[in-house]
């Protein structure tokens, strides 16, 4: 027989106050109703943890659980950046120690097959825990007011599928100090248990430094003994392995935890970029969606991406982005850049897909007739002056002394010339062949010459897409002009060599004019 559609009356979700209690899926033990959803929010004391427990598990199984299923919340539901696991079949989950005080449970049947469901239980926890989550918040007992004293908490946290290294941040801290401390203290293992290697011992009201394991593993161990106390300490741990990372290559490529499946929330990631003295770096972005603005304040005040110049956000603010935007490209003063993204507890999205490309440090210069151009050799030190040409490979560079250099003509190297603006300019195609192996990675340089000006400036070339040529930012501050119409400073700027060789053509003029009249009047 088919089981019931869940009645409008029957029990099925609600929220769950009370400081421990049971629930089931709906006429457990008998057989769930089809098409059915409940949402059960557990809220317990603020600073408390939530521990739930399945005694029971029998759901429609489905490899991907497309089908019916459980799914458990750190927080509040249906924010995938707090999901701990979604679960069917005969397996019941593992227990589950919330990172704060709300947890949510969801159960959903399709129209086919219905089993017996699931009971579980849960209560609150003072302190301590088995933590699972990829991210999340943990306090002492009571924070922020004073803790009790002869308290002993133990949170252990790891095991999430996919996590790596563990990164722990104390945003406050306030306890009994002494030397040594011998009082209370807060001790951190790099591993699930204290025989694990001991990453620090804390205690006073200095804030511990940040501190990263070596294993998906860390044990925080909370210690207080029979007077004097404090206010405690307030912390928060994500999987630190997609979210901090230095890079040192002249290109690449990085996206936010998880991406594209929602980013984990209360992340504080970092991107350090690192290229060689004289570089720039040249970040594009190629897909971003964050939480959006604040409606009251316009700001990226939840979830931001910030990129700072230099290694450190004591740089310079070069941008700060939340929401779904399409953003130019950024690019650094220095040879170092800092991207940092910031999530809070809820509400978290897609994220971003970034890739940079190192902008090679270079002078370029023209004449009437030539352009010169000089990149340093410690800032290429792995090629051999063929991999660096213009136009064509015949055209490749020479060392001399430190330098590489390239001088060659208009009218070679596959140069030709463009109307821009109204002005005749020479443009010609830079190559830098970093490629090994393999791996093809050539990058291009636009390099062009207003002849009448003797101006030079280059363009970093975005890709083999001819079409980014018209976003593609100009990377010498050359100077701005505007083509309009020839002014009267315009033709002031013309060098004294137009106005001898338009004397030598009138006067060749002249002389023909002569000659040839002389001719007829022999």
């Amino acid at each position: 027989s088919h089981p019931p559609l869940c009645p409008p009356g029957i029990k099925c979700g609600g929220v769950l106050s009370a400081p421990s209690g049971n629930f089931s899926s709906p006429n457990f033990p008998g057989l769930y109703p089809y098409e059915t959803e409940c949402t059960w929010l557990i809220v317990v004391a603020e600073g408390s943890s939530v521990l739930l427990s399945f005694s029971h598990f029998e759901l429609e199984y489905h490899d991907d659980c497309a089908y019916d299923y459980l799914q458990v919340y750190n927080g509040a539901a249906r924010d995938r950046g707090n999901l701990l696991g979604t679960f069917c079949g005969h397996s019941p989950p593992p227990p589950f120690s919330s990172a704060w005080h709300v947890m949510a449970v969801v159960f959903r049947s399709d129209r086919h097959v219905a089993k017996h469901g699931f009971a579980a239980a849960y209560r609150k926890d003072a302190c301590g825990g088995q933590l699972t989550g990829l991210s999340g918040e943990i306090t002492s007992p009571r924070y922020p007011e004073s803790y009790p004293n002869d308290a002993e908490c133990r949170w252990s946290i790891g095991g999430a599928s996919g996590g790596g290294p563990l990164t722990l941040v104390f945003a406050d801290f306030q306890m009994e100090g002494g030397q040594g401390c011998g009082f209370d203290y807060v001790a951190l293992f790099d591993g699930p248990t204290i025989t694990a290697p001991r990453l620090g011992r804390y205690c006073g009201s200095a804030r511990p430094p940040r501190t990263i394991s070596s294993t998906p593993h860390l044990l925080i161990v909370f210690k207080s003994d029979f007077n004097i106390g404090g206010r405690g300490f307030k912390a928060h741990f994500y999987s630190a392995g997609e979210c901090q990372e230095v890079f040192t290559t002249i290109k690449g490529n990085f996206s936010s935890p998880q991406y594209p499946n929602f980013y984990p929330n209360n992340l504080k990631c970092q991107w350090s970029i690192q290229l060689p003295p004289g570089y720039r770096i040249k970040v594009f972005f190629l897909d971003m969606e964050l939480e959006g603005r604040s409606s009251l304040t316009g700001g990226c005040d939840y979830d931001h991406l910030s990129a700072f110049d230099g290694g450190t956000e004591n740089g310079s603010l070069l941008g700060r982005w939340c929401g779904r935007e399409n953003l130019a490209p950024v690019t650094s003063r220095s040879n170092q850049l800092l991207l940092v993204l910031h999530t809070d507890r809820n509400t978290a999205k897609r994220g971003f897909s970034i890739s940079y490309v190192g902008v090679v440090p270079m002078n370029v210069s023209c004449t009437r007739t030539d352009f010169h151009i000089q990149i340093p050799v410690q800032s290429l030190a792995q090629l051999k002056r063929n991999r660096i040409y213009l136009g064509t490979p015949s055209c490749a560079a020479q060392v001399v002394g430190r330098n590489f250099k390239i001088h060659t003509r208009f009218d070679t190297c596959g140069t030709e010339s463009q109307r821009r603006n109204n002005t005749s300019v020479i443009v010609s195609t830079l190559y830098i062949d970093f490629s090994m192996g393999d791996q093809e990675d050539i990058h291009q340089y636009e390099v062009q010459c207003e002849p009448k000006r003797k101006e030079a400036s280059v363009t970093l070339i975005a890709g083999p897409d001819p079409s980014r040529l018209s976003q593609a930012e100009n990377l010498v501050d050359a100077q701005q002009w505007e083509g309009e119409a020839m002014d009267a400073q315009e033709i002031k700027s013309q060098d004294t060599s137009d106005i001898v060789f338009i004397s030598i053509c009138i006067l060749a003029g002249l002389l023909m004019v002569i000659a040839v009249v002389g001719l007829v009047l022999l």
